[in-house]
């Protein structure tokens, strides 16, 4: 296994699927992060050279917000709204759907583990 940022890569992946398993880091990053790199698209994880991991590494940290970096921005984002009032800060708090989506009948992930929690404490 190769290990990029707090992540496990597959050894047998192309690097640019591999690359998909670092939160934050979808297929188009990882294809820029490809190209800027200068990598073959078709290279396999366990045929990289140190060096080009380290690169890898380089042009992810300076060019984007990665695991642990961008959950602490996502909730903060989050706290942000609940603080301010605004409609989805409410709707992040009660656990309910933010974007408009139906609660009368759909929703039920969202609402599950609020209902177990009520009724254990009875």
């Amino acid at each position: 296994m190769s290990y990029i940022l707090g992540t496990n890569l597959v050894l047998n992946e192309q690097v640019k699927i591999a690359l998909t398993q670092i939160f934050g880091i979808g297929l188009k990053k990882a294809i820029q992060v490809g190209d800027q790199s200068g990598l073959n698209d078709n290279i396999k994880v366990n045929k990289l050279t140190k060096y080009q991991i380290d690169q890898i590494i380089k042009i992810i940290s300076q060019n984007y917000l990665v695991d642990s970096e961008l959950e602490r921005v996502i909730q903060r984002d989050i706290k942000q709204l609940m603080s301010i009032g605004c409609y989805r800060g409410f709707r992040h708090n009660a656990g309910l759907p933010l974007r408009g989506q139906r609660t009368h009948t759909n929703a039920k992930t969202c609402r599950k583990f609020r209902n177990v929690l009520i009724n254990q404490r009875s």
